[in-house]
């Protein structure tokens, strides 16, 4: 049984995520796979580069802060999947022994006209270092099973 249905989802609410320890031979990993940049893959080409050093792909950070997502509460909830992200900011270089943590706030919240046992969810997540600095922000969509359908107009 579900823990988490979209009438949990309250707009305006922000909960921490949890934080997560950023790797470097997972940083390399993920990139020698999905983005192999210099600047992920190389320390001495990442040492020249822009960066001044290693850094972990947009999409690896993205990818660390879904599974924040899971762990937190996407695996408890009634969740139908995505229909998508419309912003993904990548706002300061995420790098090897960093500790990210990941806020959620909820923007809207509403349910499916055409299906009305459906809640879709607008969430924006912000990701901050050890240093409180904001590294990544993401706006997108959830859809999650309403509990009660037919009390929802």
């Amino acid at each position: 049984m579900p823990k988490y249905y979209f009438e949990d989802f309250k707009v305006g609410e922000t909960i921490e995520m949890g934080r997560r320890l950023v790797d470097r031979d997972e940083v390399v990993r993920f990139a020698k796979e999905f983005d192999p940049q210099p600047f992920h893959v190389d320390e001495a080409a990442a040492k020249e580069s822009f960066f001044g050093g290693l850094i972990a792909s947009g999409w690896h950070t993205v990818g660390m802060v879904m599974r924040m997502m899971c762990d937190n509460y996407l695996l408890d909830s009634a969740s139908l999947g995505s229909p998508g992200v419309d912003h993904v900011k990548w706002l300061q270089p995420v790098r090897p022994g960093d500790t990210i943590r990941a806020m959620r706030t909820v923007l809207e919240a509403r349910t499916s006209k055409s299906k009305p046992d459906i809640g879709i969810v607008k969430s924006r997540w912000a990701v901050y270092n050890q240093n409180d600095e904001l590294v990544m922000t993401m706006e997108g969509y959830g859809m999650f099973r309403v509990r009660n359908p037919q009390s929802e107009s």
